[in-house]
C-alpha cells in the first residue's frame, strides 16, 4: 500500500483505531506489573518485555511469505536507529520510574513525546503545527498530567525527571523513524526488525542485574503477557498505525495509555475516583477527539 492510499480517510481511521488499541494494551502494564513480586528488577522486566516482544514479532512476520521477504527492503541504518531508540526508551522509562515514582515518570515520559515530535517538525522540517491540533495536544497532555499526577508523591528527583524526559525523546525518535519506513515493508516486518535490534542491545542487562526474583512462583504468565501482548502485539498495531497517521498524531493518541491504566486501577484495583482524576480524563478525551477529528495537514 502506498502512502497516498494509506492516508485516505478510511485508512486514517483504521490507523487511529490501531494506535488506540496499542496504547490500551500498553495501559495494562501497570496493573500486570503490580502482580509481580516486590523484589522485581524493573530493568530486567524491560529487557524481558523486549525479548519476548521481539520473538512474538518475528513469529508474526514469519507467518506470511511477503513479510519474510520484506526484511531485505528495510534500510539497515533506520532500523538500527529505531531499534536502539525503542530499547533506550524502555530502559530509561523503567529507570525513571525508580527515581520518580510511576505517576511522575509516566506523565513526563508519555506526555513529553508529542512535544518532542512537534519540536522536530518545527526545528528540522520547518513545519508549524495547526493551531487547533496544537490546542488538542496541549489539553491532552494537561489531562494526562492531571490523571497521572493527582495524588502522586511530589518528591521526584531532578535526575529522575531528566531520565523520564529522555525516555520521551527516545520514544518520539522511534515513532518518527518507524513512520519513515512504514511503507517499505509490512508492519510486522518493520516491528520485528526494530525490536530484534532492541532486544540484542539490552542483553547486557541480564549480566549486571540480579535475576533471582524470576524464580518466584506464578511470575512467568505475567511476563509472557507483558512481552507478547503488551509489547509484541501492541507494537505491531502501533507500527501498522504509523503507516496511516502522522507520527505527531500517533504519539498524542498514545496518551490513551495512562487513561487505560487509570480505568483499570479504578475498576480492578479499587483506586479512589477523585475530581482531579475525573477532570484529567475528560480533558484527555477531549484533546484526543480534536487531534483525531482534524488530521495533520
Amino acid at each position: 500500500m502506498t502512502r497516498g492510499s494509506g492516508m485516505t480517510r478510511g485508512g486514517r481511521m483504521m490507523g487511529i483505531a490501531a494506535v488506540i488499541a496499542a496504547a490500551a494494551l500498553w495501559g495494562t502494564t501497570g496493573t500486570v506489573q503490580a502482580l509481580l513480586p516486590e523484589g522485581k528488577q524493573p530493568l530486567v522486566v524491560a529487557a524481558l518485555r523486549l525479548s519476548f516482544g521481539a520473538a512474538a514479532l518475528i513469529f508474526l512476520a514469519a507467518l506470511r511469505p511477503e513479510s519474510r521477504r520484506a526484511f531485505r527492503a528495510l534500510p539497515p541504518a533506520v532500523v538500527i536507529f529505531a531499534g536502539l531508540a525503542i530499547g533506550l526508551y524502555n530502559l530509561l522509562f523503567f529507570w525513571a520510574v525508580l527515581e520518580t515514582g510511576v505517576g511522575v515518570g509516566t506523565a513526563i515520559a508519555i506526555g513529553s513525546a508529542p512535544l518532542w515530535v512537534t519540536a522536530y517538525e518545527i526545528g528540522i522540517k520547518r513545519q508549524l503545527p495547526d493551531r487547533l491540533r496544537a490546542f488538542g495536544q496541549a489539553i491532552s497532555i494537561c489531562g494526562a498530567a492531571l490523571l497521572v499526577l493527582s495524588g502522586a508523591d511530589a518528591g521526584a528527583s531532578g535526575f529522575g525527571i531528566a531520565l523520564a524526559a529522555m525516555s520521551g525523546a527516545a520514544y518520539a525518535a522511534y515513532s518518527l523513524a518507524t513512520s519513515r519506513i512504514s511503507q517499505r515493508a509490512p508492519s510486522a516486518t518493520v516491528a520485528a526488525a526494530t525490536f530484534t535490534v532492541a532486544a540484542v542491545a539490552v542483553l547486557p542487562v541480564f549480566l549486571i542485574v540480579p535475576l533471582g526474583w524470576l524464580a518466584a512462583p506464578g511470575i512467568w504468565p505475567a511476563m509472557l503477557f507483558l512481552g507478547i501482548c503488551a509489547t509484541g502485539v501492541s507494537y505491531a498495531l502501533y507500527t501498522w498505525g504509523l503507516g496511516r497517521v502522522a507520527a505527531s498524531t500517533a504519539v498524542t493518541l498514545a496518551l490513551i495509555e495512562p487513561l487505560t491504566a487509570w480505568a483499570l486501577a479504578t475498576v480492578v484495583v479499587g483506586e479512589v475516583l477523585t475530581p482531579a482524576k475525573l477532570a484529567g480524563a475528560v480533558l484527555l478525551i477531549a484533546g484526543l477527539a480534536i487531534v483525531t477529528v482534524f488530521p495533520k495537514r
